[in-house]
């Protein structure tokens, strides 16, 4: 038994037929263009014999009597000064001479800037001074360890540390700022101690 045959939608054969005509279209350029290896450029050749025509001046024709008219220039002069020499400067006034300012004599006269420092009590003026005291003395007895010894850079920058907070803790004291001179007596103890333990 045959089978019917079954119809082509119309979508397939649409897109058969837009396969082909692309195929023909492509081919036909193809075919057209050659080969691009044949194909050889000739340069186009100038025609020197009648660019030599060309160039060539033409004479020009009787002069009329009319060309030959003079006309008269009117004589221009302009007042144009002369450039000033190169050489010379010319200065209209004289250099400001140069003075050192003279010191000021209020520097002696200015007031120191008031120092603000907490309001301790007795007990706690008492106790501030005697540890400042003792973070001093540690400090100045590590500081003296070092005497006489071979340091390098990085124990020199300590010990030099630690010297201005001692200065710091002594001038605060003298001032009455125990707070400040606790600190700074603390802080030199702690270097003092980081620099003999690198001993």
């Amino acid at each position: 038994m045959m089978k019917p045959l079954a119809t082509q939608s119309p979508v397939g054969s649409s897109r058969a037929r837009a396969r082909i005509s692309l195929a023909l279209l492509c081919s036909s350029v193809v075919a057209m263009s050659g080969c691009a290896e044949r194909k050889k450029v000739k340069a186009r050749t100038f025609p020197w014999s009648s660019a030599a025509a060309a160039a060539r001046p033409r004479p020009l024709g009787v002069l009329t009597a009319a060309s030959e008219q003079t006309y008269e220039v009117p004589d221009l002069q302009l007042d144009i000064p002369s450039p000033p020499s190169p050489l010379t400067v010319v200065q209209s006034v004289p250099p400001r001479p140069r003075v050192q300012a003279a010191p000021s004599q209020n520097v002696a006269a200015r007031p120191e800037p008031p120092q603000i420092m907490p309001q301790l009590t007795a007990e706690e003026t008492t106790e501030a001074q005697q540890q400042t005291n003792v973070s001093l003395s540690i400090a100045e007895r590590n500081i003296a360890v070092t005497q006489g010894k071979t340091l390098n850079p990085a124990q020199l920058d300590l010990a030099s540390k630690v010297r201005s907070f001692v200065t710091e803790a002594r001038e605060s004291a003298h001032v009455g700022d125990w707070t400040r001179a606790r600190s700074a007596a603390k802080k030199a103890q702690v270097l003092s101690e980081e620099l003999v333990s690198s001993l």
